[in-house]
């Protein structure tokens, strides 16, 4: 799976991007191909999308694009083209607003997107976005810390005693330290 992808950005079509990487054009779909600008070192946040009879890159200015595009996906009825057109439509904080807020009319007026599927965008996203950098990098590093002490062999019920106690600002090496004093204790 890839994070991001560092290149200079070579074509701009309707629909996507080409960034060239050591030779290599890559096409990356993304929702306004026309924020990029030809010539540009950029940073674009990737997620490839992988289906039976495709295999696509599709590619974001910024993290919290590329991670509320990854929950729109998740939600039942929701393929790539509807959660792209949701994206190049608004910004990430009025979409998470309008979910947080069961602001179903709002959603409505994207492309692809009718009563059913905005009720269901409501229904399953509602309360379980994360879209603060600093809550993502945090929910990261506890679940390095739970995957550290499933490997050496803890149960889900120590894990989570343990993580809730834990002082979330540390690295993460210091936290799998803490926890496992903790669940010794």
């Amino acid at each position: 799976m890839y994070s991001y992808l560092k290149g200079i950005i070579k074509e701009i079509e309707p629909t996507k991007i080409t960034l060239e990487i050591h030779d290599i054009g890559y096409h990356l779909i993304t929702p306004n191909p026309y924020d990029f600008t030809i010539d540009d070192v950029v940073k674009v946040y990737v997620f490839q999308y992988v289906r039976e009879d495709e295999i696509s890159l599709y590619g974001f200015k910024t993290i919290e694009a590329k991670e509320l595009f990854m929950q729109l996906l998740s939600v039942k009825g929701i393929g790539p083209k509807s959660a792209l057109a949701v994206l190049a439509s608004a910004e990430v904080s009025e979409i998470i607003r309008a979910i947080e807020a069961s602001d179903t009319k709002y959603l409505n007026r994207f492309p692809g997107i009718g009563p059913k599927a905005s009720q269901q965008i409501v229904l399953d996203l509602k309360g379980k976005i994360t879209h603060s950098p600093m809550t993502i990098k945090q929910s990261n590093k506890l679940s390095d810390v739970e995957d550290a002490l499933r490997a050496l062999g803890y149960k889900t019920k120590e894990i989570n005693r343990v993580v809730k106690e834990l002082d979330r600002t540390k690295e993460t090496a210091l936290l799998i330290k803490d926890a496992l004093k903790l669940i010794s204790n």
